[in-house]
């Protein structure tokens, strides 16, 4: 199946776990890659890798909460490229686990500067390229955490709420110009980012069981699982679809 192919797909947060694997399924769909991060070391080895399998490839070290990383991003890829048909928003942080009256604030503000800011700067320069080609796709990334409560996560909650109210505004207001835009929304998933938290930990393998019993399927999702959602969002067969969030939980909402 080549579903992308010659679109050009730009990812933020592209070297993590979520952006790598669908930085990789789009690109075996025959994408143009547009990748970002704000770990160089990282962005540089991922290109590299997929530059070896002979995948085209454009990158460029970016910080999604400052507007002129973005910009400068955003403009380089259509530079390079021509154009721009797909944008996965995906770069975001997990702050620390606390009750709220415990957050730091300049951690609440973090959160804030990268979820939220940094998904309105993407989305403030990605639109005015895809109105300008008559159309495109743009998945933001949220998560479970930002449809219902997150005990621990109020801060992580309160920004991954915000990617929602942003995607369905944004939707409503550029349906007209041909731009669908959609969020995912998914359970715990097997990341690095994942991985380095619960290292953290003690009781790790109980942390894991808690979440998986938390699932209908009893299990956390894998990346793979996740980004097929993200292709599945930006499929052009998906013409119909928009201001949606695309719950991937394996079931642990559905009561």
């Amino acid at each position: 199946m080549e579903n992308f192919k010659d679109q050009v797909v730009l990812i933020t947060g592209a070297s993590g776990g979520l952006g790598k694997e669908a930085a990789t399924q789009f690109a075996q769909q025959g994408a143009k890659l547009a990748l970002c991060d704000i770990n160089v070391s990282a962005l540089n080895d991922l290109t590299s890798e997929l530059c070896e399998l002979g995948y085209e490839v454009f990158s460029q070290a970016c910080d999604v909460s400052q507007e002129e990383d973005v910009q400068s991003f955003i403009n380089n890829t259509v530079s390079h490229f021509g154009h721009l048909d797909v944008a996965i928003n995906n770069a975001g942080i997990d702050p620390k686990h606390s009750p709220l009256a415990d957050i730091d604030t300049q951690d609440f503000d973090r959160v804030m500067a990268i979820n939220v800011k940094g998904v309105y700067l993407c989305m403030k320069y990605q639109i005015p390229h895809l109105i300008k080609q008559g159309g495109g796709a743009i998945c933001n990334m949220s998560s479970v955490a930002g449809i219902s409560g997150a005990p621990f996560m109020s801060a992580y909650a309160a920004s991954k709420h915000a990617v929602i109210g942003l995607t369905k505004s944004a939707a409503h207001e550029y349906g007209r110009a041909g731009i669908r835009i959609n969020s995912v929304c998914p359970y715990v998933t097997m990341t690095n980012m994942v991985e380095q938290h619960l290292k953290t930990l003690d009781n790790r393998e109980d942390v894991l069981t808690k979440f998986c019993k938390a699932s209908a399927l009893k299990r956390i999702a894998q990346p793979e699982e996740v980004a097929r959602v993200m292709l599945f969002a930006c499929d052009k067969s998906n013409s119909y679809m928009t201001g949606q969030e695309l719950v991937v939980d394996g079931g642990m909402t559905s009561i």
